[in-house]
């Protein structure tokens, strides 16, 4: 895979996946390593003139008016990190801190933060040799940066804190020596510049996002699916409904929906046996799938939107513009924009789950279903897919809490100077968690259908819905009797999660 080169052009959110999934390698561009000489050339001239320089030579937040020594400068930026570094909980995954690193990078690579060339290769240093700082879970308020997984994080480049390198824990002096690297001196502002930003909630925020895009497509079959085990109607995805209420992501489901029912040629062998029936139309579970799937992916649209500036911001204070020679404090370290997109992920997400949920309820209940009760032909004696829907609702309602939304909360730190909060970390946390418990609900339903499917047997779905359904069937086989399911679950959610599924639809 060909290297990464920071600042040749804006960093993408797939940018992202492949260097905290497959170990892309990254470097910097030419023109990144220029802006960032440059800005701490022009911060170096600045530091000599004397003056008061908020987080070079004062202290921080309600202490800003402390002026340090310049005897005590490279102190001061030692003392930061060591003192912040008050995260709790259990340690972030490789994949979360290698997404950090990335994002901390780029954002000082983009030239605005008067730091050494040095550091900046530090940090990627970490990034390519596989060090990778533990990052506790808990502690970040969202603003003025994630301040203490950031901490964390920028300990290790100093040969503090902890780290794990291939798989075994230790202290980050034994990493970097184990990996081959040096611990790095840290000059003015370079501490506060590692710690000030929103990269530990844009890193949780950017990999979610990504897991819920491909869960729309994902929720997309599992629909359809039941809609042919149900023996629903298409008519309500018919393209002349939407156009005259033509949100672009339900214009996008109804069309695809359309091409999952008829993929082969027209409608399937199922949809044509029931074709003279006296249903006029099907609950909203199956008729709105296009407007409430594609509510979520608009809400997704707006989120990947959020992500992708953000990924290429600078959020540290102050910030150095060598070009109009100022050095200006502001409040780019907020969250609050990726809260409230990460709010919304959450809630578009859960509703993913929210409507596969009831669709399973639709599969086993037979007055509505038309199938055996449960989706067993040897009720009594078996209770079938009863329990699935019911393990689905008690996921749909956890998903309800964990939709409360972090943004909306406050709690002011550090004496009342930072008296607003975004809570963002929180708010990324959660939302992932949400992501997980829909990527399960979506695993039930999938498993519900293709049972309905099979009991509908010989009659066939279309062509894309039947390649979908072997795919389930070769890791989990059709449920005559009763089994322990938990097994399937995990098999078909490793399923979901090797996007096969996926590459199902790119062929519509």
């Amino acid at each position: 895979m060909e290297t990464l080169k920071l600042g040749a052009k804006s960093l993408k959110l797939e940018d992202v996946r492949e260097v905290a999934l497959n170990s892309r390698r990254v470097a910097l561009s030419p023109k990144a390593i220029q802006k960032i000489n440059r800005s701490y050339k022009y911060l170096q001239g600045e530091i000599k003139k004397g003056g008061a320089l908020y987080g070079v030579n004062t202290g921080f937040g309600l202490l800003s008016n402390v002026r340090i020594p310049d005897a005590d400068i490279e102190t001061l930026q030692y003392n930061l990190l060591r003192s912040h570094a008050c995260g709790v909980g259990p340690s972030m995954s490789d994949r979360f801190v290698r997404a950090m690193l990335l994002l901390r990078a780029n954002a000082l690579a983009l030239g605005n933060s008067g730091v050494r060339l040095q550091l900046v290769e530090q940090l990627l240093s970490l990034l390519n040799a596989g060090v990778y700082p533990v990052i506790p879970a808990q502690g970040s308020v969202g603003a003025s940066g994630d301040l203490a997984p950031l901490s964390h994080l920028a300990l290790v480049l100093i040969g503090e804190g902890r780290a794990r390198y291939k798989g075994k824990e230790m202290t980050g002096a034994q990493a970097l020596s184990k990996a081959g690297l040096k611990p790095i001196r840290l000059g003015p502002k370079e501490g506060l510049a590692l710690i000030n930003g929103t990269q530990f909630m844009t890193a949780i925020g950017t990999l979610t996002l990504l897991e819920a895009e491909h869960l729309c497509d994902v929720a997309d079959v599992a629909g359809a699916m039941t809609i042919e085990a149900l023996r629903g109607t298409s008519s309500a995805f018919e393209p002349e409904i939407h156009a005259v209420r033509p949100h672009p992501g339900q214009v996008f489901v109804a069309k695809r929906m359309l091409k999952l029912l008829h993929s082969g040629g027209g409608k399937s062998k199922i949809a044509l046996s029931h074709a003279d029936c006296d249903k006029v139309q099907d609950p909203y579970s199956l008729r709105c799938i296009p407007q409430v799937h594609g509510a979520s992916r608009d809400t997704l649209a707006f989120v990947r939107g959020v992500l992708e500036r953000e990924v290429n911001s600078v959020t540290d204070n102050p910030l150095v513009f060598p070009e109009a020679k100022k050095i200006l404090s502001g409040g780019n370290f907020h969250g609050q924009i990726v809260a409230i997109a990460m709010d919304a992920l959450s809630i578009a997400a859960a509703e993913l789950a929210s409507i596969s949920e009831q669709r399973m309820e639709k599969l086993i209940n037979p007055a509505i279903s038309g199938l055996p009760a449960f989706l067993t032909s040897k009720g009594g004696l078996n209770s079938g897919f009863m329990i699935v829907q019911v393990a689905a609702a008690s996921i749909v309602s956890e998903n309800k809490t964990l939709c409360h939304p972090a943004s909306v909360d406050s709690i002011p730190t550090s004496a009342d100077k930072e008296d607003h909060v975004s809570m963002g970390a929180w708010a990324a946390r959660k939302a992932g968690r949400v992501v997980t418990n829909t990527r399960r609900v979506l695993a039930m339903e999938l498993l519900a259908a293709a049972q309905g499917v099979d009991l509908l047997r010989p009659l066939k779905s279309s062509k894309v819905l039947e390649q979908a359904h072997k795919m389930i069937r070769k890791l989990a086989p059709y449920v005559d009797v009763d089994r322990p399911f938990h097994e399937d679950f995990t098999a078909i959610e490793k399923l979901i999660q090797s996007y096969k599924i996926d590459e199902l639809i790119s062929r519509l």
